[in-house]
C-alpha cells in the first residue's frame, strides 16, 4: 500500500492499490443530485479523479478549485472528477459557493466502491472514515495513465503531472 500521512503520523488505508498500466477498477458514486455515476459510463473519455478528505478543509478546496481553473483549457473529451466522502448536499452548497462549474463533484458515502477500489480509503486515525488525497488519470481504453498518492495528506498533489497525463492520454 501507499505510504501516506496526516500531519506527519502515518494513515492506514484500505482497498487495492493502484497502479499505471492497469484497468481502471469500476466504482459507483452519487452526484450532487443524487444521481448514481459509474466510472464505465465515461469510457471513451479522459478521467482525472482527484480524491480528497473532505471539501470543507483548506488543501481540498484549493485543489478542487484549482482543477477546475485548469479543467477549462483541457481538450474536450477530458473530464475532471472530485470524489470525497461528504455528503452530496454538502458537495452541492460548497460548488455553489466557490463557483466550481467544470469539475464534476461526486460522493462516495452510499457504496463507498470508489475508496476501496483505488486504496485510499482512510481505515484509521482522525481521518478515518474519508479519502486520503491521491490523483488518477484514466485513458480513454479504461487504463490507468497516471497514479499519485500524495504522500502527505496536507498538501496538494503534482497538478503537472496529472495534466500532462490528461491531456498525453487525450492525444493532446
Amino acid at each position: 500500500m501507499a505510504d501516506v500521512t496526516f500531519k506527519g503520523t502515518p494513515v492506514a488505508l484500505g482497498g487495492r492499490e493502484v497502479k499505471v498500466g492497469q484497468p481502471a477498477p469500476d466504482f459507483s458514486a452519487v452526484d450532487t443530485s443524487l444521481q448514481p455515476v459509474r466510472l464505465a459510463d465515461a469510457r471513451g473519455k479522459v478521467v482525472i479523479l482527484s480524491a480528497v478528505p473532505s471539501l470543507d478543509t483548506p488543501v481540498c478546496d484549493t485543489e478542487t478549485r484549482r482543477f477546475n481553473q485548469e479543467a477549462a483549457k483541457l481538450p474536450g473529451g477530458v473530464e475532471v472528477w472530485t470524489i470525497s466522502m461528504d455528503l452530496p448536499f454538502a458537495q452541492k452548497r460548497w460548488c455553489g459557493a466557490a463557483g466550481i462549474d467544470r469539475v464534476k463533484t461526486l460522493s462516495d458515502f452510499r457504496d463507498r466502491s470508489f475508496g476501496q477500489g483505488y486504496g485510499v480509503a482512510i481505515s484509521g486515525g482522525p481521518l478515518a472514515g474519508l479519502t486520503a488525497r491521491a490523483v488518477f488519470v484514466v485513458g480513454k481504453d479504461g487504463t490507468v495513465k497516471h497514479v499519485e498518492y500524495v504522500r502527505e495528506i496536507t498538501s496538494e498533489p503534482n497538478y503537472d503531472a496529472a495534466l500532462s497525463a490528461a491531456r498525453q492520454a487525450a492525444g493532446a
